[in-house]
């Protein structure tokens, strides 16, 4: 399932990938800077750490925040996304952190299924993969290659989007903020509409995350669909 959601993010969507993302999803670096804090806060400052990224793709910005933050944490990368994976592998180099960064062509079920690190993020991933048995089956993998009390970072859209007019209304006016032409604006909303396949609500996924075991969540970050949460390992 998440080889499918990767045949989306081919060579053309990955160079446009940086610009896109941070208009579609206003607070685009907050959520990346605010995701390194809350691990560093859940780790404890300037403790050696090993992070697991799961669709680590794209920008790396989550990877670079936290780089940055804490010298001393390393990370394993994962992406099934060839031009993704290139572009995350072209940011960290220029951040200059690629040295301590693995980077994995593959799946989370390409990493040893042993309990082996700190903590995990996951960014902008769930709702790209299609029904809850998916969903289910990636946070189950990332749990069982976590440390017991461990924390993970998860965030992504969330809520059907037909369900939410004035939100959509706002996303629409987003884009157009940001010179979108009408015919444009229109096209990224059928792609948002057809594109992705969000968790139901909050509590859909504060359920997924309790059976895939996790401890329940805390919400640290929300723009419009979007929110990032924190939990535990059980």
């Amino acid at each position: 399932m998440a080889q499918n959601s990767a045949r989306k993010f081919d060579a053309a969507r990955a160079g446009e990938y940086a610009s896109q993302s941070r208009i579609a999803l206003a607070g685009y670096d907050a959520c990346h800077e605010l995701s390194a804090c809350m691990l560093s806060a859940a780790l404890g400052e300037g403790n050696a750490a090993r992070l697991l990224v799961i669709g680590a793709g794209g920008t790396a910005g989550e990877i670079i925040a936290a780089a940055r933050l804490e010298p001393e944490w390393s990370f394993v990368a994962v992406d099934p996304s060839p031009p993704m994976l290139e572009l995350a592998r072209a940011h960290l180099d220029d951040a200059g952190v690629s040295d301590r960064v693995q980077t994995v062509l593959g799946t989370a079920e390409d990493i040893e299924s042993t309990p082996s690190f700190d903590a995990a993020i996951m960014i902008g991933v769930l709702h790209h993969l299609s029904g809850h048995e998916a969903k289910q089956e990636i946070l189950t993998q990332i749990a069982a290659r976590l440390l017991p009390a461990a924390p993970l970072i998860v965030a992504g859209n969330y809520r059907p989007y037909a369900s939410q007019p004035l939100l959509m209304a706002a996303w629409a006016a987003r884009w157009r903020m940001n010179g979108a032409k009408p015919e444009e604006v229109q096209s990224k909303m059928n792609k948002i509409l057809h594109g992705a396949e969000p968790p139901q609500s909050e509590e859909a996924v504060i359920s997924l995350l309790e059976t895939s075991g996790f401890a329940t969540p805390v919400r640290f970050f929300a723009s419009l669909f979007w929110g990032a949460w924190l939990a535990r390992r059980i």
